[in-house]
């Protein structure tokens, strides 16, 4: 694990991190996962209670170019870049062997959820989908957030993808780990990229570090603002960080 300005990341590969989701989902017990980016890593910088709720979770992945770039330069030689969508799809591919039951919490829409169980099912057919729930963009009453978790804890969902955004998805799953016996992914907007509303950057994009600006260009109206006020003091931020480590 290597500290990135105050979020802690852990050192790994799509393998191994897909493993270690496997190996807690069964135990059955309340466990989430966060996908790490500059968003993210901004959002701890600048919040001490979401730093809490990030650096308590059970495992930290390096999602974005940068933090992988970060772990690399402050000296994790064997750090790798671990993007979500490649977990979700590595996970899905190997539930049906480990006789996992998948589940999905987020989405815009119910009509979005069901393309993507129909897509999954046609990529895995071994796949087995036991809850999915698009919930309401306002915040669920008491009643509601009962039924959700008795909802999932009865479709015994092993493995549960929440896409309802950075930092609402981190902070829900904090506040349902004691209550869900299942291993929680904060996927982000990973439910639209498998439907297709969304596009992934080519492959060499992602490698030179400019999903970022593939991504506003294609959501120059949603993203322009937090790209402008993340991107550049991560990149400041960290440059005096790392150049405090190298000298001492």
């Amino acid at each position: 694990m290597t500290t990135i300005l105050e979020m802690n990341s852990d050192v790994t590969n799509l393998q191994c991190a897909s493993s270690t989701i496997i190996r807690m989902s069964q135990k059955k017990k309340g466990a989430y996962v966060c996908i790490s980016n500059v968003h993210m890593c901004m959002e701890v910088y600048d919040s001490p209670g979401f730093k809490s709720v990030v650096n308590s979770a059970d495992l930290v992945v390096p999602d974005g170019r940068p933090i992988y770039w970060a772990q690399k330069l402050l000296g994790h030689s064997e750090a790798q870049q671990v993007r979500g969508q490649d977990i979700m799809n590595s996970i899905c591919a190997q539930s049906g062997g480990m006789n996992l039951n998948i589940g999905f919490y987020g989405g815009s829409s119910k009509a979005i959820l069901d393309l993507v169980k129909s897509i999954l099912i046609t990529q895995y057919p071994d796949i087995k989908i036991s809850y999915a729930f698009s919930p309401p963009f306002r915040a669920l009453s008491e009643l509601e957030d009962a039924d959700v978790v008795e909802q999932i804890n009865k479709a015994k969902v092993d493995v549960l993808f929440v896409g309802i955004g950075c930092p609402k998805q981190e902070i829900w799953m904090a506040d349902h780990k004691n209550k869900l016996s299942c291993v929680m992914l904060g996927v982000g907007a990973a439910f639209d990229f498998v439907a297709g509303n969304k596009k992934h950057a080519p492959r060499w994009v992602q490698s030179i570090g400019m999903e970022w600006f593939f991504r506003l260009c294609s959501e120059p109206g949603r993203l322009w603002k937090r790209y402008l006020s993340t991107n550049p003091r991560f990149v400041w931020c960290f440059l005096q960080q790392w150049l405090f480590k190298r000298k001492f």
